[in-house]
């Protein structure tokens, strides 16, 4: 399902590195942004939320004028397909394209899964268009390792303002280990490259601290119903279920996990960190899954008061922390072409990655900012919540019912 695109052509390439290579940005002049999320099918509610922490902070540049004479446009470009029902990869590939032919366009936000990200990212390179993801967690994108497969162009430019699923996934097996007492285990994945990624590395990890894998299955996404794979875990009695994966098949996997072991202990990865899967399955099928998330838990600190009142004015929602992650990604974009106008240098796509790729910002919301040579930003938390209703508030808020339990011990 989540194959990468065919090999780019030399041609191709070329043609794609000219574009890159623009003229300068004179004064006054556009500088346009990507925002590459999946706004169409089982997580749309969520890619809101995270495009909409990106725009406030080019909305709150242009109204400072943080770079004088020159305006950030966002430009939101939707990788979900209703043919697919969530994100897809092709359509990933085709808005890659269409960013890397618009010679304004000299940055990019997104994208919200890997999937999307391994069909974009070889296209972005080869036209030295970074970008920078909230969201999506899967290392193989950014791992030297598979440097010519992602990045032909050869220079990083898929950057993140996440940690990784290398950290995400065996995390939370050191936390269902540690905290929850797990002994055994039945892991699933939904096929797509996120998912299988976050599963294989916390498989990898359970297994080497001593938690008895029971068995592994993959769904297909599409598919209505999983109790066959669900009662032969129910025979095997594990401890736990884990699931690696977003809303399509998560949504299907919480409604029908509860009606079939609603006893076990259920777990996930960010991918089941959403408003979509509250809404999808709901109370009581949600009630106690753990999710992680590849950041630091800050949403709702009373640090960062004034930042949700603003969120909150402007999109009439409260902002979870991949709207913070989008919000400060949108800031090292904004920074970097603040400093090469100061500098006097060209504000060029070629410019602003290498200005992205020496980012060194000490105050974000999340804390200080930097990237290490593949892209990866070096603040590896994985923050830890557990699904408890509150009846007071709204049932399909992540930041109300979504309750954080504390950071995944790093292995």
């Amino acid at each position: 399902m989540l194959t990468r695109r065919s090999a780019i052509t030399a041609a191709g390439l070329a043609a794609a590195v000219a574009i890159g290579a623009g003229p300068a940005l004179a004064a006054d002049k556009v500088v346009k942004v990507g925002i590459n999320l999946s706004f169409t099918g089982a997580d749309s509610t969520s890619a809101t939320r995270v495009a909409n922490g990106a725009i406030l902070a080019f909305e709150e540049a242009n109204k400072a004028k943080a770079v004088p004479g020159v305006t950030f446009q966002p430009e939101k470009y939707d990788d979900g397909t209703a043919t697919a029902g969530q994100y897809d990869p092709a359509q990933a590939a085709t808005n890659a394209r269409k960013m890397v032919s618009d010679r304004q366009v000299l940055a990019a936000v997104g994208p919200q899964m890997s999937g999307a990200g391994k069909a974009m990212s070889p296209i972005l390179s080869a036209g030295s268009l970074a970008i920078i993801t909230p969201t999506s967690t899967n290392p193989d994108i950014t791992d030297p390792k598979f440097a010519a497969q992602y990045r032909p162009g050869g220079k990083a430019i898929y950057f993140r303002t996440v940690a990784t699923d290398a950290y995400q996934g065996p995390n939370m097996a050191n936390y269902m280990a540690g905290t929850l007492k797990v002994k055994s285990v039945y892991v699933l994945d939904d096929s797509g490259a996120y998912g299988v990624g976050l599963a294989d590395a916390f498989q990898k990890q359970a297994e080497a601290i001593g938690i008895k894998v029971l068995g592994r299955d993959r769904l297909d996404p599409k598919a209505a119903d999983y109790s066959a794979v669900l009662t032969k875990v129910k025979s095997l009695n594990p401890d736990a279920l884990y699931y690696g994966g977003v809303g399509q098949a998560g949504v299907k996997v919480a409604k029908q996990a509860y009606e079939i072991v609603p006893k076990m202990i259920k777990a996930g990865g960010d991918g089941v960190w959403s408003s979509d899967l509250l809404a999808g399955a709901g109370f009581p099928a949600v009630e106690g899954w753990y999710a992680t998330q590849a950041s630091p838990h800050v949403a709702g600190d009373p640090k960062i008061a004034e930042f949700t009142k603003k969120f909150s004015a402007r999109f009439n929602m409260q902002p979870d922390d991949y709207s913070i992650t989008a919000y400060v990604a949108a800031q090292v974009i904004v920074d970097a072409v603040k400093g090469l106008a100061a500098a006097k240098k060209d504000v060029n796509r070629a410019n602003v990655r290498d200005a992205i790729q020496n980012t060194k910002l000490a105050n974000t919301l999340l804390g200080p900012v930097e990237f290490d040579e593949n892209g990866d930003i070096r603040n590896k938390i994985i923050s830890v919540f557990q699904i408890r209703k509150d009846e007071k508030q709204p049932l399909d808020d992540p930041s109300a019912q979504y309750s954080y339990v504390g950071v995944a011990p790093m292995s």
